[in-house]
């Protein structure tokens, strides 16, 4: 029930609504002195509206200004002190599986793979609030420095950032929206690969707003299409008269460099020559990834016609047999049987100076590209990719009941994953929802054989009382994302056992390190002694092992395997088993009973991994962690070590 007002009306305000019957594009959001944005006329324009010549004003450029920009790309550069936590009861395939599912604020997901995975990320697909009146978008707190952010982020977690209903009746309306996306848009084009693309489903409610952001972060050359697509087939609502049953896809290029190569993009130099005229050289043949041994498809391991005449088979780098990643029957292969020069050929030493059949090295193929412009898709009206009746229904015979309201289906965003040439890239969906990117990448991965990997990450935003999902006992929507993943894997495995459907369940969390870690002055020299070890008593050994990944920028898709090595609980993280645990990306102990001494890290040595890192209160002595560096300079050279 509303209540009284109990106040004379608002002249000002009425006068504004007047106004912006007459002059629309002369009201704004503008900041006043006390801080609040609210809805106001902009003055120099109305006097130009009004007015038979030009009007002195502030200098015109060409720009996309908000009140709140600033602060925006304030908060997008911060820092926080937060880390990713593992959540193995969530998780499926906790220890071997390449997918991620990340619970928490999405722009503090961002910042936090950054180390990670820049510029490694091949597709992004994001379905973000439409604005429409009715979503709630993450109100962000920028009113403060970065350092006062940092010690913030690491203390209270609570204080971060939180969602906010925004009305259309809000006098920051566009603003609110605007400095939610921007800095989360500014920090994730950084992971993008520059073969990267991006796509973003919006409707009419904020498209031209939102293309006019990315066209400042990517420039407007890098945009591919803004194609509409037919969201609902009935025709949706009517709106004074007219069916508006159709949503944008905003597509965009990382980089239009002529550099990257052309089987990852749609425009680039043909370099090379043949005797049937210029190409450049496309995707190898050869299968990577994590189905990529002769065993995992027996029938495309066979020889091929090299230059020299002589036959190759497809052996991987490490010596081990692989397979191609076309079958016999497929045409081109037929082809290429009598027709030596179809493929690209080139040299490449196996790894580590390993042999094969006595050889070294061995011939490698590779696709020839001959079209200047390579087809990806037709943009005009996407009218054959699914609807979000579609959506639902993928979703109901999951559930059997309806989830959401209005999720993407898969077919659309499979259309949008299948432009780019890499079948083994990593794709990422930071309002993931229902989670239904990770769905049609699974599904992706078995129509194509493809190895793609995918990171999800969404906020823990309580489900409606009213819905579904919550009288189903679903508390939050990344519970259902995660579910929704779980189903969907579970049932892709019954048409192939091939591809990877779990996922690393990690939330994100204060950080690991106590108070005493970030600001050691502020301790007093009475409680020196209760800082002795400088993590918080409630985390884990595999807690901190997630925090070193972050901070050293080890893939957080890494294998994990746990041993124990002389009572002491041991982490080898992309490591071969089968090689007795050799060259590993990191080796890692967190023992803290002060057992670490040189025979111990002797032992760790013989694996020779490329980083080490101990507990500080692990070392038997302050020698032994001064002598720890000298120790792996003679044994292990390449080795990083490090102590937390």
């Amino acid at each position: 029930m509303e209540k009284l007002k109990m106040h004379s009306p608002n002249l000002v305000a009425q006068n504004i609504e007047q106004l912006a019957a007459l002059f629309p594009n002369c009201v704004t959001e503008s900041q006043g002195k006390d801080g609040e944005l609210k809805r106001v006329i902009d003055f120099d324009l109305l006097k130009q509206e009004l007015s038979t010549h030009i009007v002195d004003g502030p200098q015109e450029r060409y720009q996309l200004n908000w009140p709140g920009k600033r602060e925006a790309l304030l908060t997008a550069n911060a820092p926080i002190a937060k880390t990713l936590r593992p959540c193995r009861e969530e998780s499926v395939n906790f220890d071997t599986t390449q997918n991620l599912f990340i619970e928490g604020d999405n722009l503090d997901a961002l910042k936090l793979l950054q180390e990670t995975y820049l510029g490694k990320v091949k597709m992004i697909y994001i379905d973000p609030p439409y604005n429409t009146g009715k979503d709630f978008i993450y109100e962000d707190d920028f009113a403060e420095s970065a350092e006062e952010f940092l010690k913030r982020s690491n203390q209270k977690d609570e204080q971060g950032n939180r969602l906010l209903a925004n009305m259309e009746s809000n006098g920051r309306y566009h603003s609110d929206w605007l400095s939610m996306m921007y800095p989360r848009l500014r920090v994730m084009a950084n992971l993008l690969a520059d073969d990267g693309l991006l796509a973003v489903s919006i409707n009419d409610k904020e498209v031209f707003q939102l293309g006019k952001l990315l066209d400042e972060i990517f420039g407007c050359s890098n945009r591919l299409a803004c194609a509409p697509w037919l969201s609902e087939a009935s025709g949706g609502k009517e709106k004074t008269g007219l069916r508006t049953g159709h949503e944008y896809l905003l597509i965009y290029f990382k980089s239009t460099s002529e550099s990257v190569s052309q089987d990852e993009r749609s425009t680039g130099a043909l370099n090379l020559s043949d005797n049937n005229g210029p190409y450049r050289k496309g995707r190898e043949l050869m299968k990577w990834g994590g189905t990529s041994l002769r065993s995992d498809r027996p029938n495309q391991f066979y020889g091929l016609q090299c230059p020299t005449g002589d036959y190759v088979y497809p052996y991987r780098n490490d010596g081990k047999e692989g397979h191609w990643r076309w079958g016999k029957d497929n045409p081109d292969i037929l082809h290429a049987q009598s027709n030596p020069d179809f493929f690209h050929w080139e040299k490449r030493p196996f790894d580590n100076e390993i042999s094969v059949n006595g050889a070294t090295e061995r011939w490698v193929p590779y696709e020839k590209i001959r079209d200047v412009k390579k087809s990806v898709g037709w943009s005009t009206w996407l009218d054959k990719f699914g609807s979000n009746a579609d959506g639902t229904r993928e979703l109901k015979e999951l559930f059997d009941f309806k989830v959401f309201d209005t999720p993407k289906p898969t077919q659309l965003i499979k259309w949008f994953l299948s432009l780019h040439g890499d079948d083994n890239g990593i794709v990422m969906d930071f309002f993931s929802g229902s989670s239904a990117t990770a769905d049609a990448v699974m599904r992706l991965n078995v129509e194509d054989q493809g190895c793609r990997r995918f990171i999800m990450v969404q906020l823990p935003e309580p489900c409606n009382e009213d819905s579904e999902a919550f009288k189903a006992g679903y508390q939050t929507i990344s519970e259902v994302s995660r579910e929704r993943i779980r189903r969907a894997g579970k049932k892709i495995s019954e048409a192939s056992q091939e591809v990877d459907v779990g996922f690393r369940a990690l939330r994100i969390d204060t950080s690991n390190m106590a108070d005493v870690y970030y600001n050691p002055d502020s301790v007093a020299q009475d409680d020196l002694f209760a800082q002795i070890d400088n993590i918080k008593a409630d985390r884990t050994e595999e807690d901190l092992l997630f925090q070193v990944m972050l901070d050293w920028g080890v893939d957080l898709m890494s294998p994990i395997l746990r041993q124990t090595i002389d009572g002491k609980t041991v982490f080898f993280v992309d490591a071969d088993a089968d090689a007795q645990y050799q060259h590993g990306a990191l080796v890692a102990c967190f023992d803290k009973t002060g057992g670490i001494d040189d025979a111990f890290i002797r032992q760790l040595a013989t694996f020779s991994p490329l980083r080490l890192v101990f507990r500080d209160a692990g070392f038997a002595s302050d020698a032994v962690k001064i002598n720890a560096e000298q120790l792996l300079k003679q044994l292990s050279p390449l080795t990083e070590v490090k102590a937390i």
